[in-house]
């Protein structure tokens, strides 16, 4: 598993200095992270084959490696219900700078978490977990953590969130699975460990989770500058 991940890295590094999110989102899925069914179309009979067998809604984002944070050029788009509204939302994204394709995915519904690693250069591979989506940087409520984390480390590191409530089913709502949240942040934790020589950062962001499962619907891994 490691040598696959670490070729797709290397490739990669050598084409963009960070990874597309659908090579992204393949290696968190060998790893055994979560993440939602998905399809990387690169033709509208691409994206209408994939909707019709996945059903709606969907998202969609831009694949680009020319384009790293897709909502600041408006390439995201969700809640996708149309045969119309998905031809439509795809020309759109073909209007984006070095267009490769379309993510199409799942729709995932949930509480919005961050998780996010990179490598210190004086303390090594660390983790973070906090209340993420669009909120992030507003609320900056996150835990930081050294990796490896095990399952002590994750209770801990919700119990530390000031919104920690929030996945403990809040005023009557349904709490988060707190098992597939603490497989998703140990099985990421060791991913970023083994990595640590072969990556800078991995943003996860968000990760939804509800009471059946903690996906991580976007996927960011950026890797060493050549030379470092």
């Amino acid at each position: 598993m490691l040598s696959k991940i670490r070729e797709m890295l290397s490739v990669s590094a050598m084409e963009y200095g960070w990874v597309m999110e659908p090579d992204a989102k393949n290696i968190l899925q060998l790893a055994g992270i979560d993440v939602p069914v998905s399809c990387w179309a690169k033709t509208t009979e691409e994206a209408l084959a994939f909707a019709a067998k996945q059903g709606y809604p969907l998202a969609m984002k831009v694949v680009s490696p020319q384009v790293l944070h897709k909502s600041d050029v408006g390439g995201v788009i969700i809640g996708i219900n149309t045969k119309e509204s998905l031809l439509a939302g795809f020309e759109k994204m073909t209007r984006l700078n070095g267009f490769a394709g379309v993510l199409i995915e799942e729709m995932f519904q949930g509480i919005e978490l961050i998780a996010g690693a990179k490598i210190d250069f004086q303390f090594g591979p660390v983790v973070m977990l906090g209340i993420g989506g669009v909120s992030v940087e507003i609320y900056q409520d996150t835990v930081i953590r050294m990796a490896p984390v095990d399952s002590k480390d994750v209770e801990s590191m919700v119990e530390h969130l000031k919104a920690h409530s929030l996945l403990k089913g809040f005023r009557g709502a349904k709490p988060i699975n707190m098992a597939a949240l603490t497989n998703l942040m140990t099985t990421f934790s060791q991913l970023v460990t083994d990595l640590s020589a072969d990556i800078e950062s991995i943003d996860l962001n968000p990760v939804i989770c509800n009471e059946e499962r903690c996906v991580a619907a976007d996927a960011r891994i950026i890797l060493p500058s050549a030379g470092n």
